[in-house]
């Protein structure tokens, strides 16, 4: 018999920029799962002997970040030592896939109690690190008509018709509502002051947003064009799977692209039964999930 997953808490860290001099490239993705963890158990107050499992999701999985960084994460934290703890890969949607499995583990009555989210430093371990067979196996590459997600976004916009301009407009727009809402405290509820170990706070708010303009955006140059049109020319990759496009439009930069980004976020799933035991009242309830594999040239 099928039961109800609830949400009852979430929290993240704020977003530092993924590179070496973003405020959160000192802080390990095993560091800033646990805080997150810590953090979740602070806001609801659970007991931690309660939950059935960690389920993390983490792309880049070497080095620092291999090795189970759930179960790490968890013996990092002040959780029980009793507490499980899983990595999963599913890239880009790896933490979204960790809620789900979560969610699926309560509604089949697997379990009573999940936390689920993910972490990334992309400061630390840059994507790519892994050497994973999709992107270096010339074999499977060619199969699969491989290029990487900032060709891939060149293909969309070229095929649906987004200009330069328009994804530089949207972008300016992107920036402005982001530090509107953070102006008035709309993410306040959400993100946490991410402490050192004296207290005191090395980073309280996303570090992307900034004030940007049509006129700063315009003379930046296209990120992907070069290795589009030149070396390795993966431009002649996806025309083979998109002979109808004459040219790919290399639109995108690193003004109008997403961000590369250090984070942790963490969801509290669990089922009627769990909320009432711990006082905790439901934010959200969970119908169903959906996976689905797409094609991987314009794989977004």
């Amino acid at each position: 018999m099928t039961q109800d997953a609830y949400i009852y808490d979430t929290t993240r860290t704020p977003r530092g920029k993924g590179k070496k001099d973003g405020t959160l490239h000192e802080v390990s993705a095993v560091r800033l799962s646990a805080e997150t963890l810590n953090e979740l158990q602070a806001r609801t107050g659970f007991d931690s002997k309660d939950i059935d499992d960690v389920i993390w999701g983490n792309v880049t999985q070497v080095g620092e970040q291999g090795a189970c960084l759930a179960r790490s994460a968890v013996l990092y934290s002040d959780l029980d030592e009793s507490v499980a703890g899983v990595s999963i890969n599913r890239f880009c949607a790896s933490g979204l896939e960790a809620v789900n499995m979560a969610a699926g583990q309560v509604m089949g009555g697997q379990g009573n109690a999940y936390i689920a989210g993910g972490v990334e430093s992309m400061s630390r371990v840059p994507m790519g690190m892994d050497g994973g067979a999709i992107a270096v196996d010339p074999h499977l590459a060619m199969k699969a008509y491989f290029v990487p997600q900032g060709i891939s976004s060149d293909i969309i916009a070229t095929k649906y018709g987004y200009s330069r301009d328009l994804c530089d407009e949207y972008a300016v727009e992107s920036q402005k509502r982001a530090a509107a809402a953070q102006q008035r405290g709309s993410f306040d509820k959400s993100v946490y002051a991410l402490k050192d170990q004296n207290g005191l706070s090395i980073l309280d708010r996303d570090e992307m947003i900034r004030e940007t303009d049509m006129q700063s955006l315009g003379g930046l140059r296209p990120s992907f064009k070069d290795m589009g049109e030149v070396m390795p020319g993966f431009d002649a990759v996806a025309l083979l799977k998109y002979p109808e496009l004459e040219k790919i439009n290399h639109v995108h930069h690193a003004g109008n692209s997403s961000a590369l980004a250090d984070g942790s976020a963490a969801l509290l799933i669990g089922n009627k039964e769990f909320g009432e035991k711990n006082g905790l009242t439901p934010r959200a309830r969970i119908k169903a999930t959906a996976k689905i594999g797409t094609d991987p040239t314009i794989m977004l």
